[in-house]
């Protein structure tokens, strides 16, 4: 398989380009590898990358007062950058952590805001992105606040399998914004 069949993928389906626009992103590209427990961002910092990931699973938490609180996990291939802080060249509040070894493919922020010029399409693929993450986060704080950890865990469960069959589980109850304890009684419950 390709180092961009991921990304080219992702592209031709969620913000077409030409093809002269795709051969130019690729060519823009970095593969980065890094190893299980490294961190690709870190609270405080400016977010300098657009990321895609393309192999591995990450995740993505705040921290305070040495508490993590998971607030994502990336397990498929899709971009992972805090793209709030991306696009306005700011400081992140987001962590994000490698819980596997992980293959991800960048490019800093001004090559590719000059090509999204270039092919007059920058403005359609920020305002997509921020529709798709004003919807999650609308859903994640909706479902918080609304839902009990039973049907939280059901909703994982058929929504993000793959999560539950990859992902530690203190980290899924950390998530779920309950304790690991809670989350076992909860799986012998539902099982």
């Amino acid at each position: 398989m390709s180092t961009f069949t991921e990304v080219s993928k992702f592209f031709k389906t969620e913000y077409p380009l030409n093809q002269h626009g795709l051969e130019e992103l690729f060519s823009l590209f970095r593969i980065e590898k890094y190893k299980k427990g490294s961190l690709l961002i870190q609270e405080n910092t400016k977010e300098k990358q657009l990321r895609f990931l393309n192999k591995g699973i990450v995740r993505e938490y705040y921290s305070n007062e040495g508490k993590e609180i998971n607030i994502n996990f990336y397990v498929k291939p899709q971009f992972i950058s805090d793209l709030l802080a991306f696009s306005q060249n700011s400081i992140t509040k987001r962590n994000q952590e490698c819980l596997s070894s992980i293959e991800i493919l960048s490019i800093e922020r001004q090559p590719f805001l000059n090509l999204l010029e270039k092919y007059q399409c920058g403005r359609s693929i920020v305002d997509s992105s921020f529709q798709k993450l004003l919807k999650q986060k609308e859903m994640l704080e909706y479902n918080r606040t609304t839902k009990n950890p039973d049907e939280l865990y059901k909703e994982l469960f058929i929504y993000k399998p793959e999560w539950l069959q990859s992902i530690p589980q203190y980290h899924i109850a950390s998530y779920l914004n309950m304790t690991a304890e809670t989350l076992s009684r909860i799986r012998k419950r539902i099982s």
